[in-house]
């Protein structure tokens, strides 16, 4: 996966972080008809009223500028980081060289000797140490009255610095949504006993997640270092069960593994739902830490291999199917990886399969290894995993099924021939583009889970209300608790009618 790169000289980065400081903290004067309103940001971050002064001085189109933004926001946070700041600019430049504006612009142009842009203007606003103004119509921003709620929420005259909760992004947007109107109501009607547990803010501010299932020596932990071009530490690989624990392998500033027990407890990862699953399973969970420029966009989450058979089930000290269900509700997308000679599906991969359900959408399934085989059998590979799936999923619409060998070896064409080689080229990119796809939609992602969570936690609360108006206020509670489970399937639709006539009303 090619990640941009945003290297710059030291001289290059002088500027740009000049440039970045300047355009993060332009003060904007909105020239109400009352009194003009000053306010000055500087929170780090790069949004794009920020932006639309600041790249105007280049004087490229304003569609250009659009598209700008858009490669350099990829992953549709709603503001610019400095890194994402330089590859902007590095855009802008490229643009007033003639060059047209796309991701591959990127990739073909050696940016570290793309010059800074030419900023109309700029250097005299930075001798001056005085940012331009923007100037607003009155007309877009307030009533016609003189006295309107619309200037109250500026609050006072007086400058002051804008939170960062407030309108930097739309992830910290949700949390302040979640922590101000959401998480009231779970920790009224406990949503956390029944559902999914509370939710932190490095649970909104992680990184997009991948995680990988299948049966043993499907390869796995080689998809993941065929993606990485290296292993990661603590990675075993072999054709018996290696990989014995939950290993999420993410972004760090030195190569380490973390035991499970000391990574659920910290704040700021977003694993301490975890600790509910005890210590047999923190006992076989692992942090797998390394600098690498793609787990700066995305965490891969190794499980081990679901075997067959009910005797290997019970020995699991853990509750595994609970734990893939817990990383699945977290993940952006989900992995079945399945080998051309280990098809069947055992009753241990059929209940995970099924705690998957409701995720449908981040399922893909791959048939890995298939060069290990001729064409002819991958045919009959094919419909066989195809028929087995549809059993399992219970599903009318037939599961897409990429097909290929994700490992550094070469394609066995003895095997698979000419044209078996560019299906699996194919079939790759394929995946390989649902992938590059993550961090771009991992903003939209977070925006989907939290409705979907807003609305179980609404009904949920509604069930309880219910239940508990049932409830006598003194004697007799035993009575009525039991009357009201034997009946729970109508006293449930007696809450869903409810529910749907307040949502009509």
């Amino acid at each position: 996966m090619d990640i941009v790169s945003y290297s710059i000289s030291k001289e290059h980065d002088k500027i740009y972080q000049k440039w970045f400081s300047f355009a993060d903290s332009v003060l904007l004067t909105v020239l109400l008809r009352i009194s003009p309103f000053i306010m000055i940001d500087g929170d780090g971050r790069l949004s794009g009223t920020d932006a639309i002064k600041f790249f105007a001085m280049s004087n490229l189109p304003r569609g250009d500028l659009k598209q700008v933004w858009a490669i350099a926001d990829s992953r549709r946070e709603g503001y610019l980081g400095f890194k994402e700041f330089v590859i902007a600019m590095k855009l802008v430049s490229l643009a007033q060289e003639g060059n047209e504006i796309t991701q591959f612009a990127l990739a073909d142009a050696d940016l570290e000797e793309v010059h800074p842009p030419v900023m109309e203007g700029l250097d005299t606003f930075l001798s001056t140490n005085k940012p331009p103004i923007m100037e607003i119509d009155p007309e877009q921003n307030v009533n016609s009255q003189p006295q309107t709620p619309k200037v109250q929420w500026f609050g006072t005259k007086s400058a002051k610095k804008i939170p960062l909760s407030s309108v930097t992004s739309i992830i910290d947007g949700l949390k302040r949504l979640y922590i101000q109107k959401l998480k009231p109501l779970e920790v009224a009607y406990q949503f956390s006993e029944f559902g999914s547990s509370l939710l932190t803010s490095s649970d909104f501010d992680a990184k997009p997640m991948v995680m990988l299932l299948g049966q043993y020596s499907t390869g796995k932990t080689t998809f993941i270092k065929h993606l990485l071009k290296c292993s990661y530490p603590g990675a075993h690989i072999g054709p018996e069960p290696t990989t014995d624990r939950f290993v999420v392998v993410m972004l760090g500033s030195d190569e380490r593994t973390i035991p499970g027990n000391t990574i659920a407890v910290q704040a700021d990862m977003p694993f301490t739902g975890l600790t509910t699953f005890g210590n047999a399973f923190l006992s076989k969970f692992e942090c797998s830490q390394m600098p690498h420029s793609l787990l700066e966009h995305i965490t891969f989450v190794d499980t081990p291999g679901v075997l067959s058979g009910e005797k290997q089930r019970t020995q699991r000290s853990y509750d595994f199917t609970g734990v893939t269900s817990w990383f699945a509700a977290k993940s952006d997308l989900i992995l079945l990886l399945f080998d051309p000679h280990k098809l069947d599906i055992s009753d241990e991969f059929k209940r995970v399969i099924g705690s998957l359900r409701g995720h449908d959408d981040k399922i893909r399934v791959v048939l890995n290894k298939a060069d290990q085989i001729d064409t002819q059998q991958l045919m009959r590979v094919y419909g066989a995993l195809t028929w087995s799936l549809g059993k399992v999923l219970n599903t009318p619409e037939v599961m897409r099924v990429y097909i290929g060998s994700f490992n550094d070896k070469p394609v066995n064409n003895i095997a698979v021939g000419p044209v078996g080689k560019e299906l699996f080229e194919r079939e790759q990119n394929d995946l390989l583009s649902d992938l590059k796809d993550i961090p771009k939609k991992a903003c939209d992602r977070k925006i989907n889970e939290f409705v979907k969570r807003a609305r179980a936690a609404k009904i949920h609360a509604y069930i309880i209300s219910h239940l508990r108006s049932q409830m006598p206020s003194m004697l007799g509670k035993a009575k009525a608790q039991q009357r009201l489970i034997n009946n729970l399937e109508n006293e449930f639709a007696k809450t869903m009618r409810r529910y749907f006539l307040a949502e009509l009303i």
